[in-house]
């Protein structure tokens, strides 16, 4: 056991019995545990398998390569329906978790395998993403804008597109454009760090608030 999940869990103030519950149930398979972006994180061969997640109204089992897994008893959620690949399974209590044990056992096992067959979740190309029309007349009407863009991970695009695809009003798509714009050329992606305040770099953790807080107190 990894004391920092300990940690984690016990400071825990909401489905603390739950996530320990799921915990168990996970080291016995014989996973290696962490602490990953500040959740226990259960890995084989460091590759990462599972994780255990907590939210307002439940906890959750989340399976990385989720898509790949057979889903036998129909238990896994997609996470929104951009989800390319992780898959969760949602709890909100202990009777739950322990009536389903058998069966969150076997998806544990099956995602195992995956690790072990060294298969990989095929992720659609940027170019698949739908580019809004506002989006694409700003980048022909701007080459520098075109060329900052274009330099960023894929990853980056993508998260980008679809935040700027979502709205269903063209006045909501133009107003999330302007705000980003500054953003993108700068190099940074929708939920980068761009205060250089954050310990989870380059990801932003919030840090920024505190410099905001300061300022305000000034």
């Amino acid at each position: 056991m990894n004391p920092q999940v300990d940690e984690y869990l016990n400071n825990s103030k909401t489905w603390q019995e739950e996530m320990k519950l799921l915990r168990s149930i996970v080291l016995d398979c014989q996973l290696m545990e962490t602490l990953k972006w500040k959740t226990p994180c259960y890995t084989y061969n460091n590759k990462n398998v599972v994780l255990i997640n907590r939210f307002k109204s439940y906890c959750e089992l989340g399976f990385f390569k989720g898509t790949l897994l057979s889903d036998t008893y129909s238990l896994l959620m997609q996470h929104g329906e951009n989800s390319q690949s992780s898959r969760s399974i949602k709890f909100t209590n202990v009777a739950d978790i322990l009536e389903k044990e058998p069966q969150i056992k076997a998806y544990i096992f099956e995602a195992i395998e995956v690790e072990k067959s060294g298969l990989k979740v095929v992720l659609k190309e940027t170019s698949d993403f739908l580019v809004p029309l506002e989006f694409e007349q700003k980048l022909k009407a701007d080459p520098i804008l075109t060329a900052a863009f274009q330099a960023l991970t894929p990853g980056r695009q993508r998260a980008y597109l679809l935040h700027f695809a979502a709205p269903k009003q063209s006045k909501t798509i133009q107003a999330r454009i302007e705000k980003y714009i500054p953003r993108i050329l700068k190099g940074k992606g929708l939920n980068d760090c761009i205060c250089g305040l954050s310990k989870r770099m380059p990801s932003c953790d919030g840090s920024h608030q505190l410099l905001q807080s300061t300022c305000t107190e000034n």
